[in-house]
């Protein structure tokens, strides 16, 4: 409980201090008086109009999608790493994120499902993870069987098939413009926030898909024990993977949509949280989800900062982070091995 505080405290600050960087920097105290005034408080105005148009318009969207799309892949890896027992799985290891990157690929270049209008790119996305998704669950069940084993295997068997459809689709366009918004886009951006329904969708799967997983966490600590622990504590595994592996699947295809393909949350933050709280889920996943948040928050503040006046792929900065963690966290796999 007292981890959860502290964390739901660390978030609010992180989100008065997150709006405020950028190229113009703005005060914590303006930034959380121009989003009081927009909520209706009765505020004397002190800022610029242009500020409430950076604060309001750009960044208040931007950083509201990047709690979204943290927090829902950080718990979606925590779900897999349960539910397969394998501790480096995460959301990508399904190949959501490789029909999501495909899916995107094609309405850049190719212009599929332009009659979208400008949900486009997140519909392709959308539609490209949710095929991708199916495609896993068919390949991984056999006889009526959908096992670890199965489900790990078919999800990297068509992340790679993906992946290489992804390049192909880059290769054979002759885009060079829509080729280099490929590239940006799979390694994450949050630039296409804006205040829309899409916006509000993607913040309720998230929060949704955090409170089932939350109701379901007895659920996912018997699969976490094995198969046959969780049959005799009346949890039927094959029911259970299914209906976890279709939330997870709901909640990835739809933040990678939004924000494209960001790697190593899903992988470093669960292990971090359990670091804290243990590996109970229930307390497990609310502390995912705000470490997922505020990890992504931080990381898209520097994104905006670190290459003024470019912008750097977030996917960039999260992998500077994760690949050292991942590199300690095999070590000590093998050093508990030995």
């Amino acid at each position: 409980m007292l981890w959860s505080l502290g964390l739901a405290g660390l978030l609010l600050v992180s989100l008065a201090l997150c709006v405020g960087i950028g190229p113009v920097t703005i005060p914590p105290s303006t930034v959380v008086s121009i989003i009081g005034h927009n909520l209706g408080l009765p505020l004397e105005q002190t800022w610029t109009a242009s500020e409430e148009s950076i604060i309001w318009e750009m960044r208040v969207p931007r950083v509201l999608l990047g709690l979204a799309v943290g927090a829902g892949l950080a718990i979606c890896g925590a779900a897999l790493q349960g539910m397969v027992r394998n501790i480096l799985a995460d959301p990508y290891i399904l190949g959501i994120s490789g029909g999501a990157s495909t899916g995107a690929a094609a309405a850049i270049l190719f212009g599929f499902a332009a009659g979208a209008g400008q949900y486009a790119l997140p519909a392709s996305a959308f539609l490209g993870a949710l095929a991708a998704s199916l495609l896993v669950f068919f390949l991984a069940r056999a006889n009526g069987q959908v096992t670890s084993i199965r489900l790990l295997l078919a999800g990297i068997a068509v992340g790679y098939a993906l992946s290489a459809t992804t390049s192909f689709l880059i290769f054979a366009s002759d885009n060079a413009e829509g080729s280099r918004s490929v590239m940006f886009w799979l390694l994450g951006s949050l630039a296409l926030a804006r205040w829309d329904a899409f916006l509000m969708l993607v913040l309720a799967i998230a929060l949704a898909t955090t409170a089932f997983l939350v109701l379901w966490s007895r659920r996912l600590d018997a699969l976490a024990i094995g198969d046959e622990t969780a049959r005799a504590l009346g949890v039927p595994p094959v029911a259970t993977r299914i209906q976890v592996l279709t939330a997870v699947s709901l909640c990835t295809g739809a933040v990678v949509a939004a924000a494209g393909a960001i790697g190593f949350v899903g992988l470093v933050v669960p292990h971090l949280a359990r670091r804290l709280v243990g590996a109970a889920h229930a307390r497990l996943i609310p502390v995912t989800a705000m470490l997922g948040a505020a990890l992504l928050i931080w990381a898209d503040a520097g994104a905006r900062v670190l290459m003024q006046p470019r912008e750097l792929p977030i996917g960039i900065i999260t992998a500077l982070v994760g690949a050292p963690f991942l590199l300690i966290l095999i070590r000590r796999m093998y050093a508990r091995m030995s």
